[in-house]
């Protein structure tokens, strides 16, 4: 890359933002774990971890063991369709899974990990750890340096997965990735600055405590397109010792879910994914329909609706929902994480799914769609292989 550091592996969650004459700036996670070294920005003896050792890194595993995650900020011009610089924007993470966008210009990088400072053995090698990971750090798309990376406590510290901001409120919803996670949402103190702490809380289903939207044991549970009002529980010191918020929120009555996965805006909703959800556990897809005065007094009046928008079974086109996008043309468009072979699913605002693309290169999934801010480039990454790839349309924009 332009900094001197080795091109990362295990792309993830991705976003595009507008950069300058017409240029496409991306912000792309890298899931690597500290093991992990064939995929390392460092190489595999973190060689060239000298060389960045004046960059902020968060966590430096004692100059030994560094965090390999984070995210690279590529620039990429779609009409000589060619990269034309990239960096490390966020070093010394680990696990950066997914995110989302933010409407101020920046990429919330979430760590799907929960590790506390100190030494272990994984896998093949000592991971030595100064700092505590579980957190949500935030990456400005123009920066053109690392940046700073502060984790914003007040998010929360559990695996998370996706992040999504509600523009209209600047509310940002989240996901986590355990097979009895909760959708949260973070209420921030001051809009469009998240570092400045703020609420966090978990999304409850009617009066019945800890509603099970799995559907794995009760084939009644969740209906298909039924709407059910909701509420949110406070959940107090976000910022845990144990890996237990997710246990704390089903104690005060927060909804499960099966894995949740990607989750964006959409045409004033929150979709979100849960990969293993459903009776046959090949996936379901959500949508939170945000109260009229969301997060405000008053919410309780009219307040917020979830419903279950789809649920895959072996006669479905999408198998496994994972990070997903609302499209130009205005359906969604989903990337599956399944055993089988993995592909891009659109469904349109009816229901109906259908097969976008497929992914005939390898057997690994995909993640990270989105599109440029123009509608005419598609991005996707191909995980196992480390690829980003830009896809011209035509699209039906």
């Amino acid at each position: 890359m332009d900094d001197g550091l080795l091109v990362p592996g295990l792309q993830d969650g991705m976003a595009a933002f507008a950069g300058d004459d017409g240029q496409v700036i991306l912000v792309c996670n890298h899931e690597i774990h500290p093991y992990e070294v064939a995929d390392s920005p460092f190489g595999r003896q973190a060689e060239r971890f000298g060389s960045a050792a004046s960059h902020i890194q968060y966590d430096s595993g004692n100059n030994r063991s560094p965090g390999l995650g984070g995210t690279t900020t590529i620039h990429y011009d779609p009409v000589k369709r060619r990269r034309t610089h990239m960096h490390m924007s966020l070093r010394g993470t680990e696990n950066n899974c997914a995110g989302g966008p933010t409407p101020w210009g920046s990429w919330l990088s979430c760590e799907e990990c929960f590790f506390d400072p100190g030494s272990s053995f994984e896998m093949v090698n000592v991971v030595h750890r100064e700092k505590k990971h579980g957190y949500i750090f935030e990456v400005p798309a123009r920066s053109m340096e690392s940046v700073d990376p502060v984790p914003l406590t007040h998010m929360g510290r559990f695996e998370h997965e996706a992040a999504a901001v509600d523009p209209a409120t600047g509310i940002v919803y989240l996901t986590e990735d355990r097979h009895r996670s909760l959708l949260y949402r973070f209420l921030p103190n001051v809009r469009g600055r998240l570092a400045e702490g703020g609420r966090l809380q978990a999304l409850r289903i009617g009066e019945a405590g800890s509603f099970d939207t799995r559907n794995w044991l009760d084939p009644h549970g969740m209906a298909v397109d039924r709407s059910y009002e909701t509420s949110w529980v406070e959940l107090e010191e976000p910022d845990v010792r144990e890996n237990d918020l997710r246990l704390r929120g089903a104690e005060k009555g927060a909804a499960i879910f099966a894995r949740g996965e990607g989750i964006c805006y959409a045409d004033g909703e929150i979709v979100m994914t849960a990969t293993i959800g459903g009776m046959q556990r090949l996936g379901q897809l959500f949508a939170y329909t945000p109260a009229r005065a969301e997060g405000r007094k008053g919410e309780d009046r009219r307040p917020g609706k979830i419903r279950l928008l789809a649920e895959s079974t072996s006669d479905s086109v999408l198998r496994h929902a994972d990070n997903l996008t609302m499209s130009p043309w205005g359906d969604l468009v989903v990337c599956e994480d399944t055993a089988d072979h993995c592909g891009l699913v659109g469904i349109t605002p009816g229901g109906e799914q259908y097969a976008l693309a497929d992914n005939a290169y390898s057997r690994s999934e995909l993640a990270g769609i989105c599109f440029s801010a123009d509608g005419k480039v598609m991005f996707v990454n191909i995980q196992e292989r480390g690829m980003t790839l830009a896809i011209t349309g035509p699209w039906p924009v």
